[in-house]
């Protein structure tokens, strides 16, 4: 039995509480980076993060789901440290992320993230794209400030891993201008937009703690594969999420013509359905009255995503990516409780529902 799964048969984990950790020890550093902001930037980036309302109210609202903090904090004890040594590459990846989320609400049209009007709807386009720049600048500046080499190394693996989301994010918007896109142009765009950022938080807390670059690049691996993994499922939520859990429109992908997992694999699968598909997504592209389709025209395509096999053969792929993921910690040497927790981080990626 590989290390990784025989680690986590013995040992249990609460994900929740793993989660929870990474939040708990990143919230705090992450406001008081905030807080550096210029006004309005800095409650903008409030009501962003969930702290306050649309007025200015403090709130308890849904921050997301924490993975990339989780997994920055639990690198660093792959060397032994303390998972604070991991903050700084927690809160710095934490604010990558919501830079990207800042500019692609606004970039796809997005009016809801959890549960609530984005931030282009509420403060208007000019102070998401500021607020998004802040955020990335800030990113380094955590970072950096450190002043150790292990700094350095961990700021050039996050603007490395930056780069490649925002080429995934190009690549995303120029496929749905696009008739066809291959299953493999796909899986590159999303492996640059949201594998690389997941590879970065899975290692950046090592590099920190003094990782030499070999495991450093392991937990990369895992982190790259894992990020594979949680876009197929965030590619089937995305068609049939469950609009109370995922805080997005029903249909959502199928309303921005995204060219998502599903949809790629059902038209490059043949058949009726596929050829039905495709000559409908083709005469979609073409329609001036896409924006007023009704819930039951965006049923039907989904049905046929389903009925040619794209449903089906995404979520398979999730389950290979995690399994890749999963076998890649096997070639790096930890405690068996913290190979146990990222075993459980890959699971709770793969079964989630938002």
């Amino acid at each position: 039995m590989p290390p990784a799964e025989k680690a986590a048969r013995e040992t249990a984990v609460d994900v929740t509480a793993l989660l929870e950790r990474g939040r708990t020890l990143a919230t705090p550093v992450l406001r008081a980076a905030i807080d550096r902001l210029a006004p309005p930037m800095d409650t903008v980036s409030a009501y962003h993060f969930g702290w306050i309302d649309a007025d200015g109210n403090p709130t308890a609202g849904d921050g997301g789901k924490a993975v990339r903090p989780a997994l920055a904090v639990l690198s660093a004890e792959v060397t032994g440290a303390a998972p604070e040594v991991g903050i700084p590459g927690a809160v710095a990846v934490e604010l990558v992320h919501n830079f990207s989320l800042l500019h692609d609400d606004l970039m796809d049209g997005d009016e809801q993230r959890r549960h609530r009007d984005t931030v282009w709807k509420v403060h208007g386009p000019a102070q998401a794209i500021l607020v998004g720049d802040a955020l990335f600048a800030l990113a380094n500046e955590v970072l950096l400030e450190l002043g150790t080499v292990e700094a350095g190394r961990a700021a050039r693996r996050l603007t490395t891993a930056t780069r490649a989301l925002i080429d995934g994010q190009a690549q995303d918007i120029s496929y749905e201008h696009r008739d066809r896109v291959s299953v493999e142009e796909c899986l590159e765009m999303e492996g640059n937009k949201t594998g690389a950022l997941l590879a970065c938080a899975s290692s950046i807390g090592a590099v920190l703690g003094g990782a030499d670059d070999r495991t450093a690049d392991t937990l990369e691996k895992y982190g790259y594969h894992l990020g594979l993994a949680f876009q197929a499922v965030d590619d089937l939520l995305g068609i049939w999420g469950d609009p109370v859990s995922t805080g997005k429109q029903t249909w959502s992908d199928l309303r921005q013509r995204k060219k998502s997992l599903p949809v790629v694999a059902a038209l490059a699968a043949g058949g009726s359905a596929s050829e039905r598909l495709g000559e409908i997504l083709a005469a979609d592209a073409k329609s001036s009255d896409f924006a007023n389709f009704s819930e039951e025209e965006f049923a039907a395509r989904a049905a046929l995503i389903e009925e040619a096999g794209g449903r089906e053969w995404t979520a398979e792929e999730a389950r290979r990516q995690h399994a890749i993921a999963v076998e890649a910690l096997d070639a790096v040497d930890m405690p068996d409780r913290v190979r146990a927790q990222f075993t459980a981080l890959a699971d709770f990626v793969v079964v989630r529902k938002r």
